[in-house]
């Protein structure tokens, strides 16, 4: 054996012996609208039926999540009404929002939680009159957390309405 192919044959075997030892799980994805549901390959049977969803469901199920904000849910209870709830880890138990086109801001607030920073808690607000100004604009409802120590917006949370 020449000793250009010493190098070579010795990379082949390395990368058989790497696929030998590996184990591939074969799996299955059942898909809805929004939803994506990973399947062990041994239990295709048992696949859920298909689901529709409509525009409201699907915003129903989506939850949204960051440092200061986790399992917030915007749900659409009339065509310009929305009921926003989750939960906040929030300095005094008091946060801003504001509703934007991604142009201007519609309309602004401020919620609060029933527990203040380290604790999390919980908050339950609506919105109402919430109206696109343009017809091919999307609403986005965003959460923030304003700084005690200069006022500027902080953690911010984008949450798409329609």
């Amino acid at each position: 054996m020449s000793l250009y192919k010493l190098p070579t044959a010795f990379l082949l075997l390395a990368i058989a012996a790497g696929c030998a030892e590996n184990e591939h799980t074969d799996t299955a994805v059942n898909k809805t609208d929004t939803l994506a549901t990973v399947v062990p390959a041994d239990n295709r049977d048992n696949l859920p039926a298909q689901q529709t969803a409509t525009p409201d469901t699907v915003h129903k199920l989506k939850t949204y999540s960051n440092t200061r904000f986790r399992g917030v849910v915007a749900e659409r209870i009339a065509p310009n009404k929305f009921r926003i709830t989750g939960e906040g880890q929030i300095f005094e138990a008091s946060f801003s929002w504001y509703v934007e086109d991604g142009h201007n801001e519609l309309k602004s607030g401020f919620a609060t939680t029933d527990a203040g920073a380290p604790e999390w808690g919980s908050f339950d607000f609506t919105i109402d009159s919430v109206t696109k100004q343009r017809p091919n604009s999307t609403l986005h409802l965003v959460l923030y957390e304003t700084s005690a120590k200069d006022g500027s917006r902080q953690y911010e949370l984008p949450i798409p309405l329609y």
